[in-house]
């Protein structure tokens, strides 16, 4: 018997398996759709003003703009430093997926040197990942080319047009105004970093560095808005950056190249000084550099040569050289017998080429061996008689002759605005106990009388003492920048002088004496000068020999056979016109020998370029003179 057929479906079953789902299915999606509304109250409600902020940060950036360095000029308007538009190749760290393989596909299309890559992996640690830090600067036409065809393959990279130092005759300048250069982590310790967000470079030598914060000028800002690729597509708000002052230095560059001239072969430095406002007219320090290949950095081999290099090219010696001033002091002290009463005007002795201290056989020679016969004062400085020097240092001592010689500058620094200087010594008694723990000696008073023994002074300072005797006991603080102008207003203005305390109670003949026996070291046929003698303006001067190193006491002085690193260093000071000072000059020549045969004709061309050519040069790059 069959089987009655199975009812294949219970749509009563399935109804109702169906509403149960429908309504889980509802109930799950009304829970999704609720979290979704919880969600955007949250963000839309509760935290809008936050995130609204930050919708705002991603499509408007602010982006800091570098203001122009000021520029340099020379006392006639001269430019000695500009900023010379270039390119410059940028990556920002966040843009880029694999450094290392931007850096080796960029190396392919242009020159990459060690020193680029040292200086950008540096700044990347740094530095923020969102900022540009540059790679190469000063891109020439066909790297550029290179890198904006194939820019779309290399992520986050940019070509920046930027501007970067430039210097004029920079062998003349280069110890003078220095040089700019990247910026690391200590000059950040002493800027305002705010202030340097946009910059790449900052002074590091010279005036560049003295008045860092004057030439720097303020940072500016633009607010950009950008797409989701980070490409500027407008400027919002524009904020211009304040240029940095242009500064108008004291110095003629006329005079400073011929100071480079005169000084020939020779290494040594020149410092002219204006007496009357204590305004710098040459300071020339020989061998230099060109500062131009620091400002975007110096690769390792040139570095290394100027730094292994045995004549010392990058050292200033003007403010840092710190030698004996040899007979150069002279003046300096007849003038402290003078003012002692230790000695007078008629007041002579008989120099028979050596000087003997009492009950002491060793003997203080004269550079005359065969001496000079009997000498008063003005005919010591004019034929520059160690004996009678040795004599009137004695009679004086040492405690005496210590503060005197201190009213003119020696033993500290000068006060130049520059960022360096040495302050040279001017010994004394308590300075020998403090530095050698030893009792003060009076042969160390006889040396010490022809500026020899412990007795160093710069450049500078014997520049900064003969300016104070021309001008018979005034003076005034040295310093090279003349004045300052505001590119935006084009407002100068004078850098105020600063007046040296005075030395007044010196008698005025005393002052005419010394100053009539330097003219006669010029002017006289037994002048140690007078090759240099100038008929159409007067000179007062002294000239001075330094030793190198000791000699024994039987043994003598051969220039002829001595190298040249061992000769005596040459020295010559003058002022001129004696009547009415102009200027007055310090010259030292390293291992030149004769002060006399060798420094004073340097000076004396250097003292007719400036006597005979007082108008403005003429040139195609010249600012508004102060």
């Amino acid at each position: 018997m069959r089987q009655p057929l199975r009812q294949l479906k219970d749509h009563q079953q399935e109804t109702r398996l169906f509403v149960n789902r429908s309504i889980w299915m509802m109930l799950f999606m009304g829970g999704l759709l609720g979290v979704i509304v919880i969600r955007l109250v949250y963000l839309q409600v509760i935290n809008h003003a936050f995130y609204s902020t930050r919708s705002d940060e991603n499509r408007v950036k602010i982006i800091p703009v570098a203001p122009t360095r000021g520029l340099i000029y020379d006392r006639n308007g001269v430019l000695l430093a500009d900023n010379l538009p270039s390119y410059t190749l940028e990556i920002t760290p966040e843009k880029v997926p694999d450094m290392e393989a931007l850096l080796r596909q960029l190396a392919q299309h242009i020159r990459i040197r060690d020193i680029d890559l040292r200086r950008f992996r540096k700044a990347l640690r740094r530095k923020r990942k969102f900022d540009q830090i540059p790679l190469r600067f000063r891109l020439t036409d066909v790297e550029v080319a290179r890198i904006a065809a194939i820019q779309h393959r290399l992520p986050g990279t940019h070509i920046e047009a930027r501007l970067t130092r430039r210097y004029f005759y920079p062998h003349a300048i280069a110890h003078l105004v220095g040089y700019v250069g990247r910026i690391d982590e200590r000059d950040l310790a002493r800027v305002d970093v705010t202030n340097y967000r946009a910059s790449t470079h900052i002074g590091k030598t010279g005036i560049e560095r003295q008045y860092e914060n004057l030439l720097h000028g303020v940072v500016g800002y633009q607010q950009v808005e950008t797409n989701a690729q980070g490409r500027i597509l407008r400027v919002l708000k524009d904020s211009p950056p304040v240029p940095g002052l242009s500064l108008f230095l004291s110095i003629d560059i006329r005079l400073q190249k011929a100071a480079m001239r005169a000084l020939g072969d020779y290494n040594g430095a020149v410092v002219a000084i204006d007496p009357n406002t204590g305004e710098i007219l040459a300071l020339a320090s020989k061998p230099a550099f060109d500062p131009n290949l620091f400002v975007n950095g110096i690769g390792i081999r040139e570095y290394a040569a100027l730094r292994n290099d045995k004549s010392r090219p990058l050292f200033n010696r003007t403010t840092l050289g710190q030698y004996p001033p040899g007979s150069t002091l002279k003046p300096f002290i007849g003038l402290a017998g003078l003012y002692y009463n230790v000695v007078d005007h008629k007041h002579s002795l008989f120099c028979p080429g050596y000087y003997k201290l009492p009950n002491e056989d060793r003997k203080f020679r004269d550079w005359k061996k065969t001496g000079h016969g009997k000498v008063n004062l003005d005919a010591s400085i004019t034929q520059s008689c160690d004996v009678y020097f040795y004599d009137l240092a004695l009679k004086l001592g040492i405690d005496r002759i210590a503060p005197f010689m201190a009213r003119f500058g020696f033993g500290r620094k000068t006060g130049i605005d520059l960022p360096v200087e040495k302050s040279g010594i001017n010994p004394s008694r308590a300075w020998k106990r403090l530095t050698r723990h030893r009792p003060w000696f009076p042969g160390e008073t006889l040396n010490t009388g022809i500026g020899q023994g412990y007795t160093t002074a710069t450049p500078l300072q014997l520049a900064q003492a003969t300016a104070i005797l021309a001008m018979r006991g005034k003076g005034y603080r040295p310093h090279v920048v003349r004045a300052t102008r505001d590119p935006v207003s084009d407002e100068i203005t004078p850098v105020r002088q600063i007046p040296l305390k005075p030395i007044t109670d010196v008698r005025a003949h005393d002052w005419r004496y010394i100053i009539e026996s330097m003219r006669h070291v010029v002017s006289s046929a037994r002048g140690t000068a007078h090759r240099i003698d100038n008929p159409r303006y007067t000179i007062a001067g002294k000239t001075g020999t330094a030793q190198v190193f000791g000699i024994k006491q039987e043994e003598e002085y051969d220039e002829s056979k001595i190298a040249r690193k061992l000769r005596d260093h040459a020295l010559f000071i003058a002022f001129a016109p004696v009547d009415k000072p102009q200027i007055a000059i310090a010259v030292i020549v390293e291992n030149g020998g004769s002060g006399g045969r060798v420094a004073a004709p340097i000076a004396r061309r250097i003292l007719d370029a400036w006597m005979q050519t007082r108008t403005p040069a003429t040139t195609n790059r010249k600012g508004t003179t102060p």
